[in-house]
């Protein structure tokens, strides 16, 4: 669709939005659609509903945050589950300000500003439609034009029920411009947005003797005094504050913690009673989910103070640690390298894991459970099979720490590190080692952490460099074997016979000389030994493998050596393993001759067409993994 063809179909939404219409019009679409008047955290949740729920390893995936938020599964069931559905059902839980607490860079501002441009764009749907009155400076629901005491038949006839009073404004103008009149009283679509300060407020603490608590209040409009008289007539004041903006929507206070005392107490009424007190007028009702964000640090200084306890107990916290996952924590460089102009520079494979896994070992807790080294322990966590361990073990595992992940190397020192890492190389690429040096460098000009803190880190940049080392000769392994998926089918196939033999008591068929042979040990074994199988425990493995493979059968499903993890790596630890010293051979030679050149072209243009290097990238892994071998 062309430019103009879109500016037109945006007007015409445009026009669409801007209905307008008397109260009686507007209890037809109430009567049509109950929904269009729902409170602040029920439209919230269903925003959040609305955008699809998947069930991933007994987790609730909510795709309203998918592509901004990585790694924050749990937290974000926790935060819906918790706190936003039985808001939604005006469970007393919705009189509770959240309070979003982790460490820097963790997606707390992210978190928020989801919900906020979220709202925004849900308000303008069929499903997220709301109103309000038509020059209410607060935008508030027209039903609150109905008498309390006429309220429990409207309830009975409409089955909707109604919260909230008129605010100052509107009694007035009711009074004054309608005559008491309320089906006359005009109502307009409401869409809410920041920028124009409708339903969506921000606050940001400054200077507590120059912020003026009219930022979330309002204050008096001195140029209309004369006009009416008093500073207690409401036409003579600006409900302009944060507090009457966010109105139907969200409000979100910055730091809320470091803000003074008396911008707090606004928040206890506010929160228990959904009212707050503004200039010389009755408390003023408002509908609006109010979300704070701030670290453990002053969270614990906070609390430690006994005048607080009021507005503690007001409070739902919930947690928002740095993602203990390596492939989410991959995806949050990828997005924030996306958004910067760098497009022209090639990330190496590979390069984005080591600082991930450097990242998330430096925010891992050891565990006490026997066999579980922090390595292990990672690599459980991103969803990979451990021996000994198994999916399930990951909560058992994060309720041994509470705390795991509310500390470690943030994402915003490692996008430093390699935003100087892109920036000062002389080339057109960066790889694996490059960032790895970085990150070091980053760490000795580094002012804040202590020398034992340095050599732990360090110590995490060592374990990340050996776990590349692993990646990148399995990688340059890979490429070398040509004809590589037809060779592991062959050895897998060759295996299995051997396997089914062995625990059937059956002969094994030679297919070149027809001949029927014993089951081949050796075979087995050298395939078994790969992965650390002993000859104690070979039987049960050889079993475990027939019972997978009689499972795959019953569903009518093929069966290859890529569905069973450890076999899948034996198979190809075999593979490597025979054909090491021809990689190391080719790979390290200074001057190879014609058919080790022609071997070294095909195989840096294989690491191109499937593995995503690039012709600088892969030269230099054919350079590192060559020195590798040859230690």
């Amino acid at each position: 669709m062309g430019f103009l063809k879109c500016l037109e179909e945006y007007r015409r939404e445009e026009r669409k939005l801007a209905w307008e219409g008397t109260f009686r019009e507007y209890l037809e679409i109430v009567r049509k659609n109950p929904h269009v008047c729902q409170l602040a955290h029920g439209r919230i949740y269903n925003m959040i509903k609305a955008a699809g729920i998947e069930q991933v390893n007994g987790v609730k995936k909510y795709l309203f945050f998918t592509g901004e938020l990585f790694g924050l599964d749990r937290t974000l069931q926790k935060l819906v589950e918790e706190y936003l559905h039985p808001a939604a059902r005006r469970l007393d839980v919705r009189k509770r300000i959240l309070l979003l607490m982790g460490p820097v860079s963790g997606g707390k501002s992210t978190l928020v500003n989801l919900l906020k441009r979220g709202l925004e764009k849900y308000s303008r749907t069929e499903e997220g439609a709301l109103y309000g009155i038509k020059g209410c400076p607060m935008h508030e629901e027209p039903l609150h034009l109905i008498p309390r005491e006429l309220r429990p038949a409207f309830q009975n006839e409409y089955g909707v029920y109604v919260e909230g009073e008129l605010c100052p404004v509107c009694r007035v103008r009711l009074e004054t411009e309608y005559g008491g009149d309320i089906e006359n009283v005009l109502v307009e679509r409401v869409v809410l947005s920041e920028e124009k300060r409708v339903g969506i407020g921000t606050f940001s603490p400054s200077d507590p003797k120059s912020q003026d608590i009219a930022e979330l209040t309002g204050s008096v409009d001195f140029s209309t005094i004369a006009e009416y008289g008093s500073e207690s007539d409401p036409r003579a004041y600006r409900f302009d504050g944060e507090l009457n903006i966010a109105n139907r929507g969200i409000m979100e206070f910055q730091e809320m913690l470091k803000c003074d005392e008396k911008f707090l107490w606004n928040l206890l009424s506010l929160s228990q009673e959904g009212n707050f007190k503004a200039g010389r007028f009755a408390l003023i009702y408002a509908d609006e989910l109010i979300v704070a964000h701030t670290n453990e640090a002053e969270y614990r200084a906070f609390i430690s103070n006994k005048r607080n306890e009021a507005l503690v107990s007001r409070m739902i916290v919930i947690k928002v640690p740095y993602t203990l996952k390596v492939s989410e924590e991959i995806k949050i460089y990828e997005k924030l390298i996306r958004q910067s102009d760098l497009k022209n520079i090639h990330i190496a494979p590979h390069a984005l894991r080591v600082a991930a896994t450097f990242s998330v070992l430096s925010r891992l807790k050891e565990s006490k459970k026997q066999g579980m080294d922090i390595v292990k322990k990672m690599k459980l966590y991103n969803g990979e099979d451990v021996e000994g361990f198994k999916e399930k073990d990951v909560a058992e595992f994060m309720n041994e720490h509470p705390d795991e992940g509310m500390s470690g190397v943030d994402p915003r020192y490692v996008i430093n590190r390699l935003s100087s890492a892109l920036i000062r190389t002389d080339t057109t690429c960066i790889n694996a080692l490059d960032v790895l040096r970085a990150l070091k460098d980053g760490l000795d000009q580094h002012p804040s952490i202590t020398r034992e803190e340095r050599d732990r880190l360090l110590n995490f940049i060592s374990i990340a460099r050996r776990e590349y080392d692993e990646i990148a000769k399995k990688e340059v392994q890979k490429a070398f074997v040509y004809s590589y998926e037809e060779s592991a089918r062959v050895l897998f196939n060759n295996y299995l016979d051997n396997v089914e033999a062995y625990c059937n008591g059956f002969k094994v068929r030679d297919p070149i000389t027809d001949e029927e042979l014993d089951p081949d040990e050796r075979l087995m074994r050298s395939i078994e030994e790969q992965i650390g199988i002993t000859e104690n425990a070979k039987r049960s493995f050889r079993e475990e493998i027939l019972i997978r493979i009689s499972s795959y059968a019953r569903k009518n499903k093929p069966f290859d050596y890529t569905c069973h993890e450890r076999l899948r790596q034996a198979i190809e630890k075999k593979l490597f393993a025979d054909l090491k010293d021809v990689v190391k051979i080719t790979t390290s030679s200074k001057t190879p001759d014609a058919e080790q050149l022609k071997r070294i072209n095909e195989v840096i243009a294989r690491l191109i067409s499937e593995h995503g290097y690039c012709a600088i990238c892969a030269n230099e892994l054919l350079k590192y993994v060559g020195s590798l071998l040859n230690r």
